[in-house]
């Protein structure tokens, strides 16, 4: 069950960042299913990207949030721009 805290964590954090990232580049090409999704996917990879190269001192759960935030606002919105355009 300790191993699903970090998970958890990136899929909550990578939705906000989607989320807020989408909000805040105003765009509507994307719905809040889509970015949300974008968002958590983006999470697990942050988080993934972390344990992979960060240190040991850089894999607690406050890292593994704030990276998932960077990464889900990230792939949301590169989804965003991708879904955007006509």
């Amino acid at each position: 069950m300790e191993s699903l805290g970090p998970i958890i964590t990136q899929l909550i954090a990578g939705a906000i960042g989607g989320n807020a990232a989408s909000a805040a580049l105003k765009q509507e090409g994307i719905n809040l299913v889509a970015r949300t999704i974008a968002g958590a996917v983006g999470g697990l990879g942050g988080g993934l990207i972390l344990n992979l190269i960060g240190s040991e001192a850089l894999t607690g759960l406050i890292a593994q949030g704030i990276s998932s935030l960077i990464a889900g606002g990230v792939l949301s919105a590169i989804v965003g721009a991708v879904l955007g355009r006509k």
